[in-house]
């Protein structure tokens, strides 16, 4: 007569545990910003005056642009698709955020917080190369002027366009589909105020190695490519303006960069931090906090930054001002 091992009744239960939940994922809970009952309503109107400021500077940088002929060329059309992105960028996370903020559930679907990680990283890489493209049109327009209209023209910037946002969407999509196949048998609170990857992987019990593969490799791909681009493209705009003859030339070059380098410092800063670590070197407040400066501060931040530092646009500005007052 053969002998057969007996199931041991723990292991079944373990197994029948794992099969349930990774079944019925049926949502997640956010913690958000704090757990601190009464921190919720400050945070709230915190967060809303934020919001609020972000989109109505963002739609005026638009209307400012799309109202005056002379914004017309290919630094402000890549500024008003900039602008547009970060008031997706932004009204993908913040609304969820401030509602969550006066619910005690705190809750996210399944479906939704994959929706919400997906635009999350669509309009953010859309974002990244944006800002690369804003450097290309200043290379061009210091390094060879008189050629610029010829090599920036509409056409090419309708494909610069087009290109960042399908390499940004085709780069989601693929991170989603990685992250639905996971399942979900431990904790679902997602330390965290939105879907974001890392906090979303560590609750899986499956085996993340493909998903911790695209974050070490294809990730730093997309947002390293237009970062490089950017750097490349200062590097010989600097070689340029130090050929320049009087400190006035010199001067008046560089004005022209500032309010896109400040931008760049503070979103790529941030997402470098966030992002170009290793799953296990995770920290849960201290990527909150930087997680904050490039998904709402850097958004809010981006029509004072255009618009104080940048002649052109307070002249249009004026021109828009003196339109709605006459």
């Amino acid at each position: 007569m053969s002998l057969t091992a007996s199931p041991n009744p723990a292991q079944e239960v373990g197994d029948m545990e794992i099969k349930n939940y990774s079944g019925s994922t049926s949502g997640f809970t956010l913690l958000g910003i704090s757990s601190n009952p009464h921190l919720q309503k400050p945070l709230f109107a915190i967060f809303f005056i934020m919001y609020l400021v972000t989109v109505v500077g963002n739609v005026l940088i638009i209307w400012t642009i799309h109202s005056d002929s002379c914004l017309h060329t290919p630094m402000y059309f890549f500024l008003t698709n900039l602008s547009f992105m970060d008031i997706c960028f932004t009204t993908d996370i913040v609304p969820k955020m401030l509602v969550n903020l006066l619910s005690e559930t705190k809750s996210i679907s399944y479906i939704g917080c994959l929706i919400q990680m997906y635009f999350f990283m669509a309009f953010g890489n859309t974002d990244s190369y944006l800002l690369a493209s804003m450097a290309i049109d200043r290379l061009v327009a210091i390094c060879n002027p008189f050629h610029s209209d010829v090599v920036m023209n509409p056409r090419r910037c309708l494909l610069m366009l087009l290109g960042s946002c399908i390499i940004s969407h085709l780069h989601s999509m693929l991170h989603v589909l990685l992250m639905s196949r996971l399942s979900f048998c431990a904790s679902h609170v997602i330390k965290h105020f939105f879907c974001d990857t890392h906090p979303v992987l560590k609750l899986s019990c499956s085996d993340t190695s493909y998903n911790q593969i695209m974050v070490i490799t294809e990730t730093p791909v997309v947002i390293a490519t237009p970062f490089l681009c950017i750097l490349f493209s200062y590097l010989r705009i600097i070689i340029t303006v130090l050929r320049i003859p009087s400190a006035a030339g010199k001067w008046k070059a560089f004005s022209t960069c500032g309010s896109h380098l400040t931008v760049v410092v503070l979103f790529y800063g941030s997402i470098f931090y966030v992002y170009f670590r290793p799953l296990s070197m995770y920290s849960v407040v201290k990527d909150r906090v930087a997680t904050l400066m490039y998904t709402v501060v850097t958004p809010m931040l981006n029509p004072f930054i255009y618009s104080l530092r940048n002649k052109d646009m307070k002249m249009g500005m004026r021109k828009l001002r003196f339109i709605m007052n006459s």
